[in-house]
């Protein structure tokens, strides 16, 4: 139980023309974690999933699922995994029950075990069981999605941009299934491009740029790597030109008496900052903080890269 559950051991991809789509990307998914995979549009993380899901063939490297490599034992590494896809995908002229029940079939689930009801309800499509697929809205759709990646029970679910064009209730609601889901034990690997979805929800995260691995860590100590910080002090009267300090970073105006400064809390602290500004001759009314956050270090990390 202590192998990952997803490995990749220098995967890359280079489709017809020269494109290089992944170049020697190696991480694990640990078992049993939710796991944020990250990057801008382009970076390659649909290629990464479509070589596990096995509709893009690799060009080198090797990927495992759940123990089982993907080119020596195919059948059962995609019986360990379901993929949620970012397109929405599937017959419209087939209800959601008899989606399940065909995908149940062609994974070879006996029909005494399969539980497209039981998947309805989790996902809250209990009362569309037998409408049209093409009638329900786009949030249900992405969540009949979920459902049909879960009917053979996988122990790796796999969402692409999950909640895009999902309103804020549905998110809420698909969220707390995938919680629920992980807690029975299923590993969640999620891309996403809210990031605070993902901050808030991975326990690890990795970031994919140009094809290449830039970051893997646990999320708190991503977000620690943050260096700038942020301030907003109220002065007390108005001002035309924004003082200048050797601690500043970044000094802008925020209205006639809010300045928004930025700094490194590597080379100075918040009182230091605070400090020049009275130097500058102005009284302090009030100071507000904002820390760093994922998306922060994501922006520093793919514009470096």
């Amino acid at each position: 139980m202590d192998e990952a559950a997803i490995s990749i051991q220098g995967l890359g991809k280079t489709y017809r023309g020269g494109k290089r789509a992944l170049d020697g990307v190696s991480f694990d998914v640990p078992r049993g974690q939710i796991f944020g995979l990250l990057g801008p549009n382009g970076a390659g993380k649909s290629t990464l999933i479509n070589i596990l899901s096995g509709m893009v063939r690799k060009t080198e490297g090797r990927a495992a699922i759940w123990g089982f490599d993907i080119d020596a034992h195919p059948r059962n590494a995609k019986a360990s995994i379901g993929i949620v896809p970012q397109e929405i995908v599937f017959d419209p002229f087939f209800t959601p029950l008899e989606t399940l029940e065909l995908f149940a079939g062609l994974y070879g689930v006996p029909r005494a075990e399969r539980r497209s009801m039981e998947l309805l309800r989790a996902v809250h499509l209990e009362d569309k069981a037998n409408a049209y697929s093409r009638t329900l809205s786009g949030g249900m759709k992405r969540r009949l999605l979920v459902a049909k990646a879960m009917v053979h029970s996988p122990p790796v679910l796999v969402l692409d941009e999950p909640t895009a064009g999902v309103d804020i209730e549905l998110r809420q609601q698909l969220w707390a299934y995938v919680r629920e889901l992980n807690d029975r034990g299923v590993t969640v690997v999620l891309t996403t491009h809210y990031l605070e979805e993902a901050e808030e929800l991975c326990d690890r995260i990795a970031i994919i740029n140009h094809g290449r691995l830039i970051a893997n860590e646990p999320t708190r100590e991503l977000v620690g790597k943050a260096q700038e910080k942020r301030v907003e002090v109220t002065v007390d009267r108005d001002i035309a030109v924004p003082p200048a300090a050797d601690c500043f970073e970044k000094i802008a105006l925020r209205g006639e008496r809010v300045l928004e400064i930025t700094y490194s809390k590597a080379k100075v602290n918040a009182g230091q900052v605070l400090s020049a500004v009275q130097a500058a001759g102005l009284g302090i009314v009030d100071v507000t903080t904002r820390e760093a956050d994922l998306e922060d270090v994501f922006l520093s990390l793919t514009r470096a890269a």
